[in-house]
């Protein structure tokens, strides 16, 4: 295989021992489509002498069969391993690959090039240390050239190798790297990188790839290899403040307390003193432990346990930090976003926010603007649709620990996670927190919501009604708020047509502005629950997340959701408004049934069909469910 096979064959402890010892680096290989960048690797490990016989055989076999380099070896075959990549010529996933030299050792990403698969180029980027910036020297400075470039300072990357490649086919024109070097410096000047290094390149022919090119006796510049060898990167985050995340509260017996989790950034030493976040709790490290042994000092990147001379309260999901300087801690936040799902992304909606150690749930409150990542440009956007970068106002159920991501991208990254169905859709780095979140505190009051409810004697609660327009909603809640007015009980109805008179007279009827409708009506609803009424509700909220936040708004037992079902056709039929006419017509856009989807609930508490049962008979089964868990008692807490 490879420049070790004897080593390994000979004394395989030294072998590992020298794997041990050697530095780690990892880059990234990024640009637009067809510019080379699964050839450059594959050429780069076949000249390194880094590929098995039997790979190197399949290899052979591969090219002869796809065709595409005519006899020669199609070096992109060693790493476009899906075959509709092979067959396309593409590469659509991250293909991860390790090799090591006597130098150093390297996990190299090879990312995909199409702008629609840009969130598995961020995927990549957002571990590597270097990204390899593939140009093809006959096209110059493309879109996804600009594209790729700012998701890698989006994601921290520091070093750029502006590798232009196919140098062979402008005869290694020293005019042309000159004139694409200085385009691209210009582009990014404002990126922050540190380090921007050209190099001219042929992965087929092989020019400068492992040594100088004699092709290019004009450029005096590393080779590929020697660079990746030689840069040094891996320092900053061991000279970072200490952070470690906590991932385990270690406890195999009742001698021993540890917490357990990788260090972020920083060297931490037994004695060093620490504190706490969110919890601010401070104390000195006893000791450092790990399966092999306890140790002197631990730095990032090293997984260990820490021992405390205090007994103090952590948890999962909180970060130690080091006393003089601990990370910020808040609730909201600016940050950049990547959307990385089909679904767009929108404000308002409830999502869970995972960092490094701890899932909270949280929301979007606010889209500032989405970013033109061809033109550099702020647009202002109500949605992000897939791909697209935004900068965004985040809020958390709960406070966290944090470092903004241009100092700490351990601790200052986040994922945004599907409620619904758990995907992952999105990826975030936080700026920093927004102050005026610390100066809100939660007032507290004398009288409260269970008093008001003795008062009134009942439970508080939301009937929230959903189903299609001309379901019977409005009609159904309008019944059941008399029979409850008749039987003493206070209540208040807030209607789909009524609160857009006034509190929601300024949303339309996009997905972003439903979804922002329903969260301030069950914000509204929150505050009349508090007051001790029991509310109804009528809105189509079509969406099961935005149900799904307004019933985690409320305390257990207040959310009654109501399923109004009813087939679109006889909702049709009825068309009380005259709505669905103008919909087929199509006078009206983002109608819910036709151009706007419905999801219905899926264990809603309460289910009635008005195409099989009267107006009266709902209320009757709405009535009764009061009745049977204990809405209507005398007792306010619902006791019975």
């Amino acid at each position: 295989m490879s420049h070790q096979s004897d080593l390994i064959a000979e004394d395989i402890s030294a072998y590992l021992k020298a794997q041990e010892e050697k530095s780690m680096l990892r880059f990234i290989t990024c640009g637009s489509v067809d510019d080379g960048k699964s050839t450059l690797i594959g050429r780069l490990l076949y000249d390194s002498k880094l590929i098995f016989e039997d790979q190197l055989n399949a290899l052979e076999a591969d090219s002869k069969k796809m065709g595409t380099q005519g006899q020669e070896i199609d070096f992109a075959l060693l790493v476009d391993g899906l075959a509709a990549e092979r067959e396309q010529g593409i590469t659509i996933d991250v293909a991860y690959r390790f090799f090591s030299t006597d130098k150093r050792k390297f996990i190299v990403a090879d990312t995909p090039g199409h702008e629609q698969y840009t969130r598995n180029m961020a995927t990549g980027a957002s571990t590597a240390d270097v990204a390899i910036l593939l140009i093809d020297a006959r096209k110059g400075v493309l879109t996804q050239t600009r594209r790729h470039s700012f998701i890698c300072s989006l994601l921290g990357i520091k070093r750029i190798v502006l590798a232009v490649n196919k140098m062979d086919l402008v005869d290694y024109s020293q005019k042309v790297l000159n004139d694409i070097e200085v385009e691209y410096r210009e582009f990014a000047k404002d990126f922050g990188f540190s380090e921007i290094v050209s190099i001219p390149l042929s992965a087929l022919k092989g020019d400068n790839i492992l040594a100088k090119s004699e092709n290019t006796p004009w450029y005096d510049g590393p080779s590929l290899l020697h660079y990746l060898e030689t840069v040094q990167v891996g320092d900053a985050r061991q000279a970072a403040d200490f952070r470690l995340p906590v991932q385990w509260v270690n406890r195999p017996n009742l001698d021993f307390r540890g917490f357990s989790g990788t260090i972020a950034s920083g060297t931490i030493r037994p004695g060093d003193p620490i504190k706490v976040l969110p919890s601010a709790v401070e104390s000195t490290v006893k000791s450092i432990v790990t399966y092999d042994g306890d140790l002197d000092e631990a730095v990032a990147g090293e997984a260990v346990t820490l021992t405390l001379n205090d007994e103090i309260d952590i948890s999962r999901g909180d970060v130690i930090a080091g006393k003089d300087h601990p990370c910020e801690v808040a609730d909201q936040f600016e940050a950049k976003i990547i959307w990385m799902a089909e679904e767009h992304m929108l404000p308002g909606r409830p999502y869970l926010f995972k960092t490094a150690n701890k899932t909270v749930p949280g929301l979007v409150t606010d889209l500032k603007h989405k970013v033109n990542v061809n033109t550099m440009e702020h647009t202002a956007a109500k949605q992000l649709e897939l791909n697209e970068i935004g900068i965004c106002n985040i809020a958390l159920d709960s406070r966290i620990a944090f470092d903004p991501y241009s100092n700490n991208r351990e601790t200052g990254a986040f994922i945004i996670i599907d409620r619904i169905t758990n995907s992952t859709v999105g990826v975030g780095m936080i700026d920093f927190a927004l102050r005026r979140a610390s100066n809100i505190h939660w007032q507290a009051l004398d009288v409260d919501k269970i008093a008001r409810a003795d008062m009134k004697h009942q439970r508080p609660a939301v009937l929230w009604f959903t189903g299609l327009s001309g379901s019977g909603k409005s009609t159904i809640a309008n019944i059941v708020e008399k029979r409850l007015f008749a039987r003493g009980r206070h209540t208040y109805t807030l209607d789909g047509d009524n609160v857009r008179h006034g509190l929601n007279q300024d949303l339309g009827f996009t997905d972003a502005d439903r979804v922002e409708n329903i969260r301030r009506v069950g914000e509204v609803a929150k505050l009349m629950v508090d007051a001790g009424l029991v509310v109804m509700t009528s809105f189509i909220s079509p969406f099961r997340a935005e149900r799904r936040m307004v019933h985690d708004l409320m305390d257990e037992g207040e959310f009654i959701e109501v399923y109004v079902d009813t087939p679109i056709e006889v909702c049709a039929e009825r068309d009380p408004k005259g709505l669905y006419k103008k919909a087929k017509a199509g006078e009206i856009k983002n109608f819910t049934g036709y151009d706007s989807p419905y999801e219905a609930p899926e264990r809603a508490d309460i289910h009635v069909n008005t195409d099989k049962m009267s107006a009266e008979e709902c209320a009757d089964v709405i009535i009764a469910y009061l009745e049977e868990n204990g809405y209507l008692n005398a007792n306010g807490n619902g006791q019975r």
